[in-house]
């Protein structure tokens, strides 16, 4: 799979309930050279950013625990500036859910099925401060 390499490897945490596209997409980042983890449920998400301390998070929307929407709100109210790049990866495609995201404090809201170039692209894109590499 054609990516763009990055000129500096992230830290991205993976959230998805479904466990098979969790680990593809963790694969395909890291061949990308970043460090990734991977975690099932929403509710494991908060504590897991306090330890990892990634640079971006992708998340699903609809997962056991905590959706994405709260997540991503909990986390922007938590860590403000701090808080990492939040992109959702999602099934969820009405309009009301991208402005739900939006409003919540993704920054990028892609629907299932999603172009992997199309994240690799994103993540390309990025000049975060500080993190790994």
């Amino acid at each position: 799979m054609p990516g763009r390499k990055v000129s500096r490897a992230l830290r991205i945490l993976v959230a998805d309930d479904n466990r098979d596209a969790a680990v593809s997409l963790a694969a395909v980042l890291r061949d990308e050279g970043h460090t990734v983890l991977e975690v099932y449920r929403g509710d494991a998400v908060p504590g897991m950013t306090a330890r990892f301390k990634p640079d971006v998070l992708i998340l699903d929307i609809g997962m056991p625990g905590l959706t994405g929407f709260e997540i991503a709100h909990t986390l922007q109210l938590t860590l403000g500036r701090a808080c990492p790049l939040l992109i959702a990866v999602t099934a969820w495609t009405q309009p009301a859910a991208r402005e739900l995201g939006r409003l919540s404090g993704f920054s990028h809201y892609l629907t299932k099925p999603y172009s992997t170039d199309e994240l690799l692209s994103i993540l390309a894109s990025l000049s975060i401060p500080g993190g790994a590499g």
